[in-house]
């Protein structure tokens, strides 16, 4: 199996360039926070998503997604003048879902089982590219630009932590964290609910959650399972991961909003929690905000 390179990444930044705003590194408390939740998206998916319209030039394309990837491949469409469909599972945030059809996709609901063969019957039907949210070459080397980027602001970097769902961000991150600084450290989070990496790296295979199980975490970006091509990334490239309670994302989520004035959803406060709780190496730490996208009667709730 083919991982993905630093030459892959590198030519993913230069694609993506027009779209992407570079991020900075944020100093809150004692980490260099790396806000994706700036994009013009809300997160880091337009990165992935971008590069593979940008690489693939499909007439179509339809994918299934939480709700992050959903608007930035969407975004990516309609950039690239192509009709898009975004199959998502019931329950997802409407402020993810009306992002979506803002930005010009048709939405498709189904019940959470569903979202994965939902979306492989459209593309049959309707002859539309699946741009997946994490198992694909190009998604996965546009999510490792964000690695490019913390190397380049903090060369010395010891540390970098990233959230961790279906592993197409980690993926990216760690391959071009390594290739540039191979002595860094990167470390993946995740929930403790939906902690499936942490068990598949420990069993030294992808293992799968059912829906039922994963889908009672509180961070609805983070519940998808590894890929055969994430597995095989993460077993080269990352040296660890950490779990993280749920109360612990919501004190993650107050720190971010009082101490860095970012804005974080669930899924994006993980990596600030694993650094809260002391679970993670002392050094130059880089944390990945992954996206912004907060209901905002959660985030109220949360930061009160």
């Amino acid at each position: 199996m083919r991982l993905v390179t630093i030459e892959d990444i590198r030519a993913a930044a230069e694609r993506i360039e027009p779209a992407v705003l570079r991020t900075p590194l944020v100093p809150v408390g004692d980490v260099h926070v790396k806000p994706e939740s700036l994009q013009r998206v809300g997160s880091f998916k337009l990165r992935g998503a971008y590069n593979a319209v940008a690489s693939l030039r499909p007439a179509g394309v339809v994918t299934h997604s939480s709700g992050n990837h959903g608007q930035a491949l969407a975004y990516a469409a309609r950039s690239f003048g192509v009709p898009c469909v975004v199959v998502v599972p019931e329950g997802t945030p409407q402020v993810k879902t009306s992002a979506i059809e803002a930005h010009g996709a048709e939405l498709v609901i189904v019940p959470r089982e569903r979202r994965l063969s939902e979306a492989e019957k459209l593309a049959a039907e309707r002859g539309l590219t699946m741009i997946p949210p994490y198992d694909h070459p190009a998604v996965i080397a546009g999510q490792g630009t964000i690695g490019l980027e913390i190397v380049a602001d903090l060369p010395e970097v010891d540390v970098v932590v990233v959230p961790v769902s279906g592993g197409g961000l980690i993926s990216g991150v760690a391959a071009a964290v390594k290739a540039l600084r191979p002595e860094a450290t990167v470390i993946g989070v995740e929930p403790e609910l939906a902690a499936d990496a942490a068990e598949s790296l420990a069993l030294g295979r992808p293992v799968v959650w059912e829906p039922a199980r994963a889908f009672r975490t509180i961070a609805d970006g983070l519940r998808a399972h590894l890929s055969e091509l994430t597995f095989a990334h993460l077993r080269a490239h990352v040296d660890g991961i950490v779990t993280v309670s749920e109360d612990e994302i919501r004190a993650a989520i107050r720190h971010l909003a009082v101490t860095g004035r970012l804005v974080a959803e669930p899924s994006g406060a993980a990596a600030t929690a694993a650094c809260l709780s002391g679970r993670i190496p002392a050094g130059r730490t880089a944390v990945l905000l992954s996206g912004g996208n907060v209901d905002p009667a959660l985030f109220r709730e949360v930061i009160s």
